[in-house]
């Protein structure tokens, strides 16, 4: 990797050299303060709107500066002044989206900033008319069937630039972004990093950067400048990778340091509750954001997917409404109001709302993901999967796209393809109970039962979001006639279920009762054999069965039968099933009358 060491863009004069040269912490804060201004400047000169949006933002969070601390704008030079006029023309014609005729009258200038906007110019006016072509067909288009026909010609000219060392920061970040779309992602890592050695204050060459890193091992090997901009690059790949706790500590030592009042921080530290579905915390924060930034629309539709989870109808009406009154053709507002949709069962509605924030911005991934949902719940199984291939294509690492897919081919009966990508989904987010039971059925109907039984422990093990995982385990049990363990997992089963405190009807909490009332009356032990069929007579399914065994048992009391004197061994789950090193539980059978609901 031919990464530069120096930190100061060749673009940039002498004067504004130290200001952009880069502190490994954060002791000076209004020498960042200086820092960020000036990059947001230099960003929305070239074009880069998103970047200069995120460094003005973060500036905003800070202090003020005095007027004797401003820094003055960057001196012209020679190069800058010949190339003024065009410049400026070209820029104005780039403002409103004529990209061929901003390109047209910048070409053979020789400032840096004016050969960023030239070539830059010419990759957005290859992707919009690729745009074009793929906006009215959100079919299965194969990956690379509709290309930027100016990749290629441009990754040739970058890459002559880039061996004779002639790139700046920006062009740099510009030639990783070509590299990327060609797909040739290891030359573009290897430029991303020296883009964010030249100009370690650019936060789109980090965030481009943050797109190819797969795993945290990827991440470990890679060679990056020691500069306080890596601390936000680290907390939001962790976000990615789904390290939602080492995220969360970066962004509390961000907050810590003095970036209290950035409300970018505080939208991601939402995001990452939403990610682990601390769905609470995750509300809390993004209404307390919407009171600090009522205008705001980014991460919205992370906003609606909790509200959405936790059928709140007119809290997501509401939000809907606001962001139409805001901006009605943002690809978040679009989205909002298709879960709104979704939510009262309008499914055809949501996905026509999915759709149109596709056709204005083919590549959101949010919205992907979200239109296989909706195409899952009208049984269009084949939409659904060319919405969620798309949803991977555009990011790899989008676990419920994956996870999408698993179920798709479950409908279809297709276990070995459902198998494949319940494993990928799990590989995302390895913590998740919902790909773990998921995987435990799919290995269920390959009759694979220890690997099944792995799973579904491991569901349990790391905190079983619905209450499914010990259900599933002890009917597999169940199944293979092995009984202890079955009733070890059915007691365990009821005793989380009552201890959580909530009160929420569990379909298979009758199911429990009814096996966990004839094993005891197979053991004998007819006072919990009799607390359990009492149990039973409490729901409709199981009713007359326990009215029947409970007459059985008082015939067996009357006619003198005596209950077992000595008690069944203490419940164990199977060694292989501890593989995991996870410490197995011991329950008695006699914890079960002081259960009650």
């Amino acid at each position: 990797m031919a990464a530069s060491t120096s930190v100061v863009p060749v673009a940039v004069t002498a004067a504004v050299a130290p200001v952009l040269a880069t502190n490994a912490d954060f002791s000076d804060l209004r020498e960042i303060k200086k820092q960020l201004l000036l990059i947001a400047g230099l960003t929305r000169e070239r074009g880069l709107l998103h970047s200069s949006k995120w460094s003005a933002e973060l500036a905003f969070s800070l202090p003020a500066l005095p007027l004797a601390e401003l820094q003055p704008p960057p001196p012209v030079t020679e190069e800058d002044a010949q190339d003024m006029d065009a410049y400026t023309l070209a820029k104005a014609y780039f403002d409103v989206k004529e990209y061929d005729r901003a390109a047209h009258f910048l070409h053979g200038c020789n400032s840096k900033k004016a050969y960023f906007l030239y070539m830059y110019s010419r990759y957005l006016s290859g992707e919009k008319k690729k745009d074009d072509e793929t906006v009215d067909s959100l079919g299965p288009l194969e990956k690379g069937q509709v290309k930027n026909e100016a990749l290629r010609e441009l990754r040739v000219e970058l890459s002559k630039k880039h061996q004779a060392r002639e790139l700046d920061g920006f062009g740099l970040y510009l030639y990783g972004v070509v590299l990327r779309k060609l797909d040739l992602v290891k030359e573009a890592i290897d430029v991303f990093v020296e883009a964010t050695h030249v100009l370690p204050l650019h936060w789109g060459a980090w965030l481009e950067l943050c797109n190819l890193i797969t795993d945290k091992e990827m991440l470990k090997f890679l060679s990056l400048p020691d500069t306080w901009m890596k601390e936000f690059f680290l907390a939001h790949i962790y976000t990615e990778l789904q390290l939602i706790e080492e995220a969360l500590q970066k962004y509390q030592n961000l907050i810590d340091v003095g970036f209290s009042k950035s409300s970018y921080i505080v939208s991601q530290i939402a995001v990452a509750y939403h990610n682990i579905r601390d769905i609470d915390k995750a509300l809390s924060i993004f209404n307390e954001l919407r009171k600090q930034d009522p205008y705001r629309i980014e991460n919205m539709d992370t906003f609606s997917n909790l509200l959405y989870v936790r059928s709140m109808k007119s809290e997501l009406s509401y939000l809907a409404h606001n962001l139409c009154e805001i901006d009605k053709y943002r690809v978040e507002t679009c989205c909002v109001i298709g879960n709104y949709y979704s939510l009262r069962s309008q499914h055809e509605k949501a996905a026509l709302y999915f759709q149109r924030a596709l056709k204005l911005n083919p590549r959101y991934l949010g919205a992907w993901t979200l239109m296989g949902h909706e195409y899952m719940e009208m049984k269009n199984t084949s939409a659904a999967i060319q919405a969620y291939r798309h949803a991977i294509e555009v990011n790899k690492r989008d676990y419920r796209a994956w996870y999408g897919l698993g179920q798709t081919y479950e409908i279809l009966k297709m276990p070995f393809y459902c198998l494949y990508y319940y494993r990928r989904a799990h590989q995302l987010r390895p913590n998740d109970s919902r790909m773990l039971v998921a995987l435990g059925e799919c290995y269920e109907k390959l009759n694979q039962l220890v690997e099944a039984k792995k799973c579904y422990w491991r569901a349990y093990a790391v905190g079983d979001v619905e209450k499914m995982a010990l259900v599933k385990l002890a009917k597999l049990h169940e199944q293979l006639t092995e009984s202890e363990q079955a009733a070890q997992c059915y007691i365990k089963y009821i005793q989380d279920i009552y201890s959580c405190g909530e009160i929420v009807e569990h379909l298979e909490e009758s199911t429990a009762f009814r096996y966990l009332a004839q094993y005891y009356f197979k053991c004998k032990l007819w006072d919990e054999a009799s607390t359990c069929a009492q149990k039973c007579c409490a729901f409709n399914d199981t009713r007359e069965e326990g009215k029947a065994l409970l007459r059985q048992i008082l015939q067996l009391r009357n006619q003198g039968e005596t209950p077992t004197s000595e008690m069944p061994a203490p419940f164990f789950l199977p060694a292989s099933l501890s593989a995991n090193n996870t410490p197995t539980r011991r329950v008695s059978p006699l914890n079960l009358s002081s259960v009650t609901p």
